[in-house]
C-alpha cells in the first residue's frame, strides 16, 4: 500500500482533532479556575504554540517526557503540547510518593520533566537519585529546573497546525494503578486516544450547554473529557481538588450541568450534613465510574440528586469505556440493574470467556474481554504480560462478570480479588453490595484473610454512617441470609475510613496487608 493511500484512509488524530476545535471562536471562555482566571480558547490555543515549539526546539528531541503538577492553568496546554511536538509523555499522579515518581522515570525512560514548582524539592531528589533526567523545565518560579513559561514566550503563537498521524504510533503511556503489584505502563496509540474521543462524543449524553466541574488532576481524569467539550463548545470549571462543600458551591454558583465522579465523591456529597443547602438542579449528567457503587446506594443518590446517573466502566488498557448504564437504564427499583455496569457500546466487541478462552452463557460467571480500536497497543517493555493479556485475541480485563438475557453486564468481581474460601469461590462485591445496604454503613469493602482452616476468611472492613453503631453479628447474618453460610464474613472490622488509591478506589492490597497478621 502506497503512503498517498495510507493518508486517504487514514484516523483523524487527536492532535487534530484538537487543532480543528481551537480554530474557531477563539474568544469563548472554555477553562474557569477557582481564583477566578478565565482562559479562553485562543488562550490555550496559544499556550500549545508556544509549548510544542519550544519543545521541538529542544536538541537533542526530547525521548520521553512527563508532567508534574496539581490543577493549574498551564496544564492543558503543556500536555496536548507534547502531541504536536511529537514527544511521547506520560503524567505523574500529583498524590504520588517519590518512590512512585522515580519507577516510572526508570521504566519508561523520562528525559524531560515538566513540573509545578511546589514540587521542588520533590523533583531536586528525583534528579539526585535519576540522572538520566537532563531537562527539567518549571511552572511557576525557576528553581532546578528552567521557566517554562520564560523559555517558551520567545516563540510567536500561531494556529495549529497537525500533520496527519500513523494511526498506531504510540504517543502516551498511562501507567496502571498498581494495586496488585508494580504498575505497568500502557502504550496508547493515535487510534486508541481518537477512539476514546469518539466514544465521549457519541454516547455519554451531554446536555445542550456543558458546564463541567473538575476537581480531579487536570493532568488524569480531569481531562479525559476535554477533548469532546472543545469539540461541542462547552466550558470547564476547575478546583485545585475534591471538597464537599466547595464542589456543592461551585455547582450553585456556576450552574454546573456536568461533572465527572468516583463513587466515593458522590457518597461524600450526599452523606454531607449540609448537603440540603445547596441549589444542585442545574446538574444534567453525572458521570461516575472507576470502582463499584453499591446498589442501595446508588438508589439513595438518584433519589437526592435525580435521574442524572451516567455510568462508564472501562480501564486503562480499553479506556474510558468498554461498556456504559445510561441515565434511563438506571432502574431504581432493580437492585440488580443498578448493581450492572452497562452495556457494551456500539464501537468495542465484548465477550465473557471461561479461562479456556470459550464464551459462558447468560448467567454465568465469565471474564469481561474487549475488541476494538481503543484497545492499547501492549505493555511498556513487558511483552509476557502483554501476551497473557491478549490471550486468544482478546484484551482480558481481570473483571469478572455475568450477563442478562438483555445484554447487561454484571460485574462480581476481580479476578485477582475472588476469594477462594473453604474450597468456594466467593465475589467480594456480592458481600459488599448486601453489607452497604444496612442503613449503619457508609462504606465497606470486602477482602480475603489467610485462614488456617478455610484457606482464605472472608473479612469486611467497615466505615459506620454517622451516628450509627452497626452490630458484626447482623451484618454476617444479613449475608448469611441473602448469599448463604459461606459468604458470610468470618470477621468484620470498623474502621474511620478505607484507604484509596490515587484514583479513588478502594486499595485492598492496604487493605490485606493491614488485615493479614490478624
Amino acid at each position: 500500500m502506497s503512503a498517498g493511500t495510507d493518508l486517504l484512509h487514514w484516523q483523524t488524530s487527536p492532535a487534530q482533532m484538537v487543532a480543528h476545535a481551537l480554530s474557531y471562536d477563539l474568544e469563548r471562555p472554555v477553562i474557569m479556575l477557582e481564583d477566578g482566571l478565565v482562559l479562553t480558547a485562543r488562550d490555550i490555543r496559544d499556550s500549545i504554540s508556544r509549548y510544542s515549539q519550544f519543545l521541538a526546539s529542544l536538541d537533542p528531541k526530547p525521548f520521553r517526557a512527563a508532567l508534574l503538577s496539581r490543577n493549574r492553568p498551564e496544564v492543558p496546554g503543556i500536555t496536548n503540547s507534547f502531541r504536536f511536538a511529537g514527544i511521547v509523555s506520560t503524567t505523574l499522579h500529583p498524590m504520588g510518593s517519590v518512590e512512585d515518581y522515580l519507577y516510572v522515570v526508570e521504566h519508561a525512560q523520562i528525559d524531560t520533566l515538566i513540573y509545578d514548582d511546589s514540587f521542588e524539592e520533590t523533583v531536586r531528589e528525583m534528579k539526585a537519585r535519576a540522572p538520566g533526567l537532563r531537562n527539567l523545565f518549571s511552572i511557576g518560579k525557576p528553581g532546578i529546573g528552567e521557566s517554562l513559561n520564560e523559555l517558551s514566550s520567545r516563540f510567536e503563537p500561531g494556529p495549529l497546525e497537525a500533520q496527519p498521524a500513523d494511526p498506531d504510533e504510540i504517543t502516551g503511556i498511562a501507567f496502571t494503578g498498581g494495586t496488585t503489584g508494580k504498575p505497568k505502563g500502557v502504550l496508547g496509540t493515535n487510534r486508541s486516544i481518537a477512539m476514546v474521543t469518539q466514544v465521549l462524543l457519541a454516547e455519554f449524553e451531554w446536555p445542550d450547554e456543558i458546564r463541567h466541574l473538575v476537581c480531579s488532576p487536570l493532568s488524569h481524569a480531569g481531562a479525559s473529557v476535554l477533548i469532546p467539550i472543545l469539540l461541542k463548545g462547552g466550558s470547564m470549571f476547575v478546583l485545585p481538588a475534591f471538597d464537599p462543600v466547595s464542589f456543592m458551591e461551585a455547582i450553585q454558583r456556576h450552574r454546573i450541568t456536568t461533572t465527572l465522579m468516583v463513587p466515593t465523591m458522590v457518597l461524600a456529597l450526599i452523606d454531607h450534613p449540609r448537603f440540603s443547602e445547596f441549589d444542585l438542579s442545574s446538574l444534567e449528567s453525572i458521570y461516575y465510574g472507576a470502582s463499584a457503587f453499591p446498589p442501595s446506594r446508588l438508589k439513595e443518590a438518584i433519589e437526592k440528586l435525580g435521574p442524572i446517573f451516567f455510568q462508564f466502566y472501562g480501564q486503562s488498557e480499553a479506556p474510558l469505556a468498554i461498556t456504559v448504564l445510561k441515565k434511563g437504564e438506571h432502574m431504581v427499583d432493580d437492585p440488580l440493574r443498578l448493581a450492572s455496569c452497562g452495556r457494551p457500546h456500539p464501537f468495542v466487541s465484548v465477550a465473557l470467556l471461561d479461562d479456556e478462552g470459550n464464551e459462558v452463557p447468560d448467567g454465568e460467571p465469565g471474564e469481561i474481554c474487549a475488541r476494538g480500536s481503543q484497545v492499547m497497543a501492549g505493555y511498556l517493555d513487558r511483552p509476557e504480560e502483554t501476551e497473557e493479556a491478549f490471550k486468544f485475541g482478546w484484551l482480558h480485563t481481570g473483571d469478572v462478570a455475568v450477563r442478562n438475557p438483555d445484554g447487561f453486564l454484571r460485574i462480581v468481581d476481580r479476578k485477582k480479588d475472588m476469594i477462594v474460601s473453604g474450597g468456594f469461590n466467593v465475589f467480594a462485591r456480592e458481600v459488599e453490595n448486601v453489607i452497604a445496604s444496612h442503613p449503619g454503613v457508609a462504606q465497606v469493602a470486602v477482602i480475603g484473610v489467610p485462614h488456617e482452616k478455610w484457606g482464605e476468611a472472608v473479612t469486611a472492613i467497615v466505615v459506620a454512617a454517622q451516628g450509627a453503631s452497626p452490630d458484626p453479628a447482623e451484618l454476617t447474618a444479613m449475608v448469611r441470609a441473602e448469599k448463604g453460610p459461606v459468604q458470610a464474613p468470618k470477621a468484620v472490622h470498623f474502621v474511620d475510613s478505607i484507604p484509596l488509591s490515587a484514583v479513588g478506589k478502594p486499595d485492598k492490597k492496604v487493605l490485606r496487608e493491614m488485615f493479614a497478621a490478624g
